[in-house]
């Protein structure tokens, strides 16, 4: 089967998910380390822009967003499953959990660091990424209310560890777990399980140990010019699909734009290959790799003619 490659880099907490998605499924993969502030331009030759990290790519498929890259994993490799209690409620749970505690949890570490700590260039890029100013007095100030939001959330997760059980949905561990635990890994990988609002959550604690158990898998590193190689060789496996229930009449052969709806808001342009309820599949061509299909989730993404 072809080879799964993971562009990431290591302080990434949504690469974290992935990775402990790749560990819970026993899978080999291939690591490419990719900067962590713009430019990139190896990843931008494979997304056409998308800057986020993760990305996944299979081939000459390049799938963005973690969301999706999870998804996709659980379709080539169903077993074990990612969602041992069924589907539908823990990815009601993982968005929710992503979507409340990655932003007041990452708002914390990077009140808290020093600023020399970072790379040189890193808050304007950051800045760029997210659409706004970034003051760090103003992100010191934040904290007080960024530790009220984030405790308040571990609090409801704690709670659904009363019962005794071992992972949030039962007694494996699934999807759901991997999504709220990587803004607590976050948060202890740069102050440990000391840390507030970490602190008064013991039961939670020892969950988080559960899945940091889980492991990355079987990892081997590779040179970014190698996966270029690899994508400008290989034949994307999407296939003309259209939705028969897109509320918009959008079809294949279209030129459109996708672009996140949150951060990152660079529009990756393409030919419409491939669409359902819960993805998007544009074609385009780069000089670097060839012709590669890069697949976006719909969830958080905006679609539109180009």
């Amino acid at each position: 089967m072809t080879e799964i490659i993971l562009h990431h880099y290591e302080i990434s907490p949504y690469s974290e998910k992935v990775r402990l998605g790749l560990g819970l499924k026993g899978l080999a993969w291939a690591s490419v380390e990719i900067p962590v502030i713009m430019p990139k331009p190896d990843l931008t030759a494979l997304t056409g822009g998308y800057r986020k990290t993760p990305v996944l790519q299979i081939g000459a498929d390049i799938y963005c967003d973690s969301q999706l890259i999870m998804r996709e994993l659980e379709r080539r490799y169903p077993s074990p499953s990612f969602y041992p209690a069924g589907r539908g409620t823990a990815d009601a749970l993982a968005w929710w959990a992503e979507k409340t505690m990655f932003s007041p949890a990452v708002g914390i570490v990077f009140a808290k660091r020093p600023r020399d700590a970072l790379p040189d260039g890193f808050f304007e890029d950051r800045a760029k990424f997210s659409g706004r100013n970034i003051d760090p007095a103003a992100m010191q100030a934040a904290v007080p209310y960024l530790l009220d939001q984030l405790r308040a959330h571990l609090h409801w997760l704690d709670q659904t560890m009363a019962d005794g059980r071992l992972f949030l949905q039962g007694g494996d561990a699934g999807l759901a777990d991997l999504a709220a635990y990587h803004p607590i890994w976050f948060l202890k990988r740069n102050f440990g399980p000391v840390a507030a609002p970490l602190s008064g959550f013991p039961r939670l604690l020892g969950w988080a140990e559960r899945v940091a158990a889980i492991g990355h898998g079987e990892r081997k590193p590779m040179a970014s010019q190698e996966v270029l190689a690899i994508a400008r060789t290989a034949t994307s496996s999407a296939s003309t699909a259209a939705d028969p229930d897109d509320p918009i009449g959008r079809q294949p052969g279209q030129r459109i734009t996708v672009t996140p709806d949150d951060t990152g808001r660079d529009p990756v342009v393409g030919e419409l290959v491939t669409s359902s309820v819960d993805e998007i599949v544009i074609k385009r061509s780069d000089p670097v790799v060839g012709e590669v299909c890069v697949h976006f989730p719909r969830a958080g993404f905006a679609v539109s003619l180009a």
